[in-house]
């Protein structure tokens, strides 16, 4: 009955949902070539063509955050069972960019199509997986639904509910209560996470599998982050803010401006999490009259500059490795959900951020564990916390030493994930 009415309602949802996504297409760099097999459209060379991924495992992650880990996950299966093929799919264009240049072998890439009957029973009848495994948060009731009723087995990996999400999915648990029964196995994070969504679907089959980010690896040899361009010759100290949302990029420059005056050989790089944002903090820039330099303009200037505005995708493991001190957004100026401090960690960076992570309390309650993780609990807070890591070398290289090992001490999810979708593939029935 809910799927129903979900169905009814879907067309009158879509009419408000694509101005958005039109200005995403239009103003968010990345792959379009082929975007409209977000509408269920392949192109008779793409059937063709994927015709050769039949049987495969369809993974589908959301951008380019969980296209990330997807990818790590990736490796590490084929690496187990290189017999397997894959299918992974995304729907941001960036996310479909980074999983193009970076997918391994015998992996196709696609978009996910909206979740639209017609489109998603396309989607299906072109691809015919043996397998659906959805990232962390993805839970189309009609990809679900029609995947379970083609007898192909659906999960979703990594899965997480923070206490906002769970009062939603609650008041609805009539809808969601039997979608989630649909999945055949949930593997998700934490045993807080597993309580949640036991609390929604009291008979979905969840178990605890750990976060796969912790099993992320950083290259082995990344490229030199090409400060020198913007920045001209020199030894800098770099602070990048990796990931700001609104607010955040205007007070960590006004921060650093008031830094500079005791560290003049400071620089800032600021890597917005949504680079379609870049013309707002371009004027945040001129304002306070800071000689800055855009990324996408390939990071040279006239003269040295001293911010970095880092308005390009698919760059932050360079970034973050050629800088000295992280700061992680969307946990400062209002924002107190999070992003992941696992990247920064994986490099050995020294990582400043707010004291409270809805989305990812987990990894920040890790961290604080064994010190290896600088908070604050308020915005008036960060220019002390720089100025004391920033002015202090060792400090910062032993803060960004223990969250190395933290990160690699709690590594072992991607083995149990794997495990347990192996399993099912094996035994379908069973589940």
């Amino acid at each position: 009955m809910f799927r129903l009415i979900y169905n009814l309602f879907m067309p009158v949802g879509f009419l408000f949902y694509v101005p958005g996504l039109y200005l995403k297409y239009r103003h968010r760099p990345g792959w379009k070539n082929t975007f409209m097999e977000r509408f269920g459209c392949f192109t008779p060379e793409r059937v063709k063509e994927l015709e050769a991924f039949h049987g495969a495992v369809w993974v589908h992650a959301v951008s380019v955050g969980e296209a990330v880990v997807a990818l790590s996950l990736l490796r590490a299966w084929q690496a187990k069972h290189p017999e397997r093929k894959f299918i992974l799919s995304t729907t941001t264009t960036t996310g479909q960019e980074l999983v193009r240049n970076q997918a391994p072998a015998n992996t196709a890439v696609i978009f996910c199509p909206i979740d639209f009957l017609w489109m998603v029973r396309r989607a299906l009848s072109v691809l015919k997986p043996s397998m659906l495994v959805i990232f962390e948060t993805e839970i189309w009731p009609n990809l679900v639904a029609e995947t379970r009723k083609r007898g192909i087995p659906v999960t979703l990996v990594n899965g997480r509910m923070s206490d906002h999400s769970v009062k939603g999915y609650r008041k609805i648990r009539c809808f969601f209560g039997p979608l989630l029964k649909m999945f055949n196995l949930i593997s998700v994070q934490t045993e807080a996470d597993a309580e949640r969504y036991l609390s929604v679907s009291p008979e979905a089959n969840v178990v605890v599998s750990g976060n796969l980010k912790f099993d992320q690896k950083a290259p082995g040899e990344l490229p030199d982050a090409g400060y020198s361009a913007c920045f001209g010759p020199g030894k800098h100290l770099v602070l990048l803010a990796a990931s700001t949302h609104p607010g955040e990029e205007e007070l960590v420059t006004e921060t650093y401006l008031r830094l500079r005056k005791e560290i003049p050989n400071l620089k800032l790089v600021l890597v917005p999490r949504h680079v379609e944002r870049a013309a707002d903090i371009v004027e945040m820039l001129k304002r306070l009259g800071v000689r800055f330099s855009r990324r996408s303009s390939g990071g040279e200037a006239a003269e040295p500059a001293d911010v970095l505005l880092a308005d390009t995708t698919g760059e932050m493991l360079k970034l973050m490795n050629g800088a000295d001190l992280v700061i992680m957004g969307k946990s400062l100026a209002g924002h107190d959900e999070g992003h992941n401090l696992i990247e920064p960690a994986l490099l050995s960076k020294p990582i400043v951020t707010g004291h409270v992570l809805r989305n990812f309390r987990f990894i920040l309650k890790v961290l604080l564990q064994e010190n290896a993780v600088a908070t604050v609990t308020g915005d008036g807070e960060l220019y002390e916390q720089l100025r004391k890591l920033l002015t202090d070398e060792k400090m910062r290289v032993e803060l960004g030493k223990r969250a190395g090992q933290v990160i690699r001490r709690h590594a072992g999810a991607a083995d149990r994930t794997i495990a347990a979708l192996e399993n099912l593939l094996e035994n379908p029935s069973k589940h």
